[in-house]
């Protein structure tokens, strides 16, 4: 996986307001989720929180983990939004380096401009569900014999240590034939696993109506003999 370096600084002043006015400096609102695990009494966090950190309950068991807003520039994430593959993002925040992968985008509905981004933190202890990108290569003889290949699934979710997984499923179509498809089922990696639905359809070869007419014609022609 590739690795984008971004600077952030700590958000402090939050609400609607304070979004708005960011976004008019051309800066981005975001969240750093997935920090570390701490633990309350009576309810309270005993240690001292850095400029933008928020202590988020889980659970009842006193328990809780920290969270991090602040913010990007625009101009400097374009190039980790508009990419097609995934990236590890080291941040630089509050004076330390922090890894992390992009997990939600908000977009403005009309405008099309980045409203939020949602980052999860990762580490070598533990792992996380991510979406990363199908390519396809090969040429179907499927699609040799007159059918059509479709893309039904652009990306497609993953469960592992960020260092396992990789930057884009690769899926091999040349033995595809005709009517057949590839299945999340039917992928299997050694570091990683898929965590969509197993019967989802990945990519396949559908019948075209030309195709279909010459397979008619050729039937008839069989029972005409």
């Amino acid at each position: 996986m590739k690795t984008f370096q971004l600077n952030a600084e700590p958000r402090v002043a939050l609400g609607k307001k304070a979004a708005k006015a960011l976004r008019l400096d051309e800066k981005i609102p975001c969240v750093l989720n997935g920090g570390k695990v701490v633990e309350l009494k009576d309810g309270k966090y005993a240690g001292t929180l850095k400029d933008g950190e928020k202590v988020v309950e889980i659970g009842r068991d006193g328990k809780a983990v920290l969270t991090t807003d602040f913010t990007v520039k625009y101009g400097d994430v374009r190039k980790l939004i508009y990419n097609t593959d995934t990236q590890l993002v080291e941040l630089n925040l509050n004076g330390e380096v922090r890894k992390a992968v992009v997990k939600d985008i908000q977009w403005h509905p009309v405008k099309d401009t980045i409203l939020h981004l949602d980052f999860l933190e990762v580490g070598d202890d533990k792992p996380v569900v991510v979406e990363i990108p199908v390519k396809v290569e090969g040429h179907a003889a499927g699609v040799k014999a007159g059918g059509k290949l479709y893309l039904s699934m652009k990306k497609v979710k993953v469960r592992g240590i960020y260092s396992n997984i990789p930057e884009r499923i690769v899926v091999n179509v040349d033995a595809l034939q005709i009517g057949q498809s590839v299945k999340v089922s039917d992928l299997k990696f050694d570091n990683f696993e898929l965590a969509s639905a197993k019967d989802l359809v990945i990519t396949g070869v559908r019948a075209t109506r030309a195709a279909a007419a010459a397979a008619a014609a050729a039937t008839t022609e069989e029972e005409a003999e």
